[in-house]
């Protein structure tokens, strides 16, 4: 749950052993890690053994939610109660750090963590909304510029929510961190800056002639 100074409650899933100082809980920072993402990794358990998953996802509120095919046994087994016990990771590369020694080479990054039981969503308005927000976190406006599901589409997606309490965050930034005595030594350091960049749009080969590229694609307005 959110405490009154805007963080979540740290539990024993979400306090790394190492690295403490760069870990956070603070809910605005969760909010804009997760909301500056595209993809998520979902992990869980397949009988016995660990299973990780590359999907898209989006954030309403305090709710993850992520989306699969219903054919997935991930999206069949969270439909049994009380449901499916998951961990999802969303991670930002932000900078390649480099050291005189290698043994302080490194990363820049953001990251969240979130621990939870995934539970499918049902609800057809739910559902309709958790999929037009999917379709907006790819490219906000997208939703209400394309066909929607229709019923045999909407049967075979599924949809997992996982409600935002055990959650972490876990930030590195600055430059690298040599020891002293290495200083002095004729090695290049600093860090190699990581961005996504979004190209020009690319028109699909049976596009009918005359169709521009909405404005919201545009170079001054994609995200």
């Amino acid at each position: 749950m959110n405490d009154a100074t805007g963080s979540y409650a740290p539990t024993p899933y979400t306090v790394p052993t190492r690295g403490r100082e760069r870990a956070s809980h603070d809910r605005a920072l969760v909010h804009s890690i997760l909301d500056a993402g595209y993809l998520c990794h979902l992990g869980f358990v397949r009988e016995g053994r660990p299973v990780v998953l590359p999907t898209l996802y989006a954030r309403i509120g305090e709710r993850l939610y992520v989306h699969g095919s219903t054919g997935s046994r991930p999206l069949r087994e969270a439909g049994a109660a009380p449901g499916l016990p998951v961990c999802v990771t969303v991670t930002h590369l932000d900078a390649l750090v480099l050291a005189r020694s290698a043994f302080h080479h490194s990363v820049n990054y953001r990251s969240v963590v979130v621990h939870g039981t995934a539970t499918p969503v049902t609800a057809p308005e739910e559902k309709a909304t958790v999929l037009d927000a999917l379709v907006d976190h790819v490219v906000p406006g997208r939703s209400a510029d394309s066909r929607p599901a229709d019923a045999r589409e909407l049967a075979a997606t599924a949809v997992l929510a996982l409600e935002l309490e055990e959650v972490s965050a876990k930030v590195r930034t600055g430059g690298p961190n040599d020891d002293p005595e290495d200083l002095s030594l004729p090695h290049w350091s600093g860090l190699v800056p990581v961005r996504v960049v979004h190209g020009e749009p690319v028109p699909a080969d049976d596009l009918s002639p005359g169709t521009s590229a909405p404005d919201y694609l545009t170079a001054g307005s994609r995200p």
